[in-house]
């Protein structure tokens, strides 16, 4: 028994970390997407840059990481609980993978989150749904919200103060900014993201005894941020297709301002209240913003209808996943 939770624990780590991976190329447009359309950087750059700013990103706190580890699910100790939480991260992934190929860009957080939620319920185990509501549910519907009326107002300021400007030279200093606000992105994406996998990662080992509280060991940190690193870097063209051109052409100046807003949601939210909320959302809903000061018509609102569909579906659909694959484990290895 001892050899198969320790086998299970192993395979628990692996997986976490191979969502990690997933995660990084299939959020990787959410840095970089409005970069690379406007051609402040190219692709190539773009992810290496990205890449290591996520790095550094998953270093800079652990908040997020202990709501993931201690407060969506508090499964059972030895065997039953890591199937709960190997059960979660085939739900993640398996979302992922499916969004990834029609290039929709939804949350790996909600994917996570959900597959660890419907796999609790499948084991009739604790289920914190006051932490799920508060810090997922109710930042799923007011991060967008927040991101888009902040981008907005940001884009119709800087409008206002560069009316009289230069177009040529005032576009040429937005696309050098760019380079800034990408990477503040990419560093509030690893800041958020990385550390989901590393609560995963230490649930397992509390579950098999071999870790004690919440705190994250060092050695989880790094496998966490390379993890995410490596998957960045090798590109999430499908989805960065969708952010960068199918909802809006966007310029320099729209591109700067909505990474500016987007990484600002994500610093105040992982630092302020360690609430795990969506990259996804947070940057989408800031493109939205800035495309809508050009012309409400400028902005493809059927490809933006079909992405928050994809939003509302990613927590129910891992769930199901999860649950799923917490009764097909339970009967092979219970």
């Amino acid at each position: 028994m001892e050899f198969l939770a320790g086998f299970l624990a192993v395979l628990v780590i692996v997986l976490a970390l191979g969502f990690d991976y997933t995660n990084g190329f299939h959020d990787a447009a959410n840095a970089i997407a409005t970069s690379v359309s406007t051609r402040a950087l190219t692709p190539r750059k773009a992810l290496l840059m990205a890449a290591v700013m996520n790095m550094v990103g998953a270093f800079l706190g652990t908040g997020v990481a202990t709501t993931i580890g201690s407060g969506i699910v508090s499964p059972p100790d030895g065997i039953s609980g890591l199937l709960v939480v190997l059960s979660g991260l085939i739900g993640a992934i398996t979302w992922n993978l499916i969004t990834w190929w029609f290039g929709l860009p939804s949350s790996s957080s909600h994917a996570l989150i959900g597959g660890l939620a419907g796999a609790g319920v499948a084991a009739a185990t604790t289920v914190h749904w006051d932490v799920i509501l508060s810090k997922v549910v109710l930042p799923m519907f007011l991060s967008p919200i927040v991101g888009f009326a902040l981008a907005y107002g940001v884009m119709v300021a800087l409008l206002w103060i560069f009316k009289d400007k230069d177009h040529r030279r005032t576009t040429r200093g937005f696309r050098y900014a760019q380079t800034v606000s990408a990477a503040a992105m990419a560093l509030g994406h690893g800041l958020q993201d990385a550390q989901k996998t590393m609560g995963v990662i230490v649930l397992a080992m509390v579950a098999v005894g071999w870790h004690e509280g919440t705190d994250i060991p060092p050695w989880v940190k790094f496998a966490a941020a390379a993890a995410i690193s490596l998957g960045t870097y090798s590109g999430g063209w499908r989805i960065m297709r969708t952010l960068g051109r199918k909802i809006i052409e966007l310029d320099p100046a729209r591109g700067f301002a909505a990474e500016s807003v987007a990484a600002a949601v994500l610093y105040s939210t992982a630092f302020i209240w360690h609430a795990p909320i969506s990259t996804t959302h947070t940057i989408t809903s800031a493109i939205l913003g800035v495309g809508a000061t050009k012309r409400f018509s400028a902005v493809r609102w059927g490809v933006a209808g079909n992405i928050v569909f994809g939003w509302f579906l990613t927590l129910p659909a891992a769930a199901l996943v999860g649950a799923l694959m917490y009764w097909l484990t339970h009967m092979i290895f219970v």
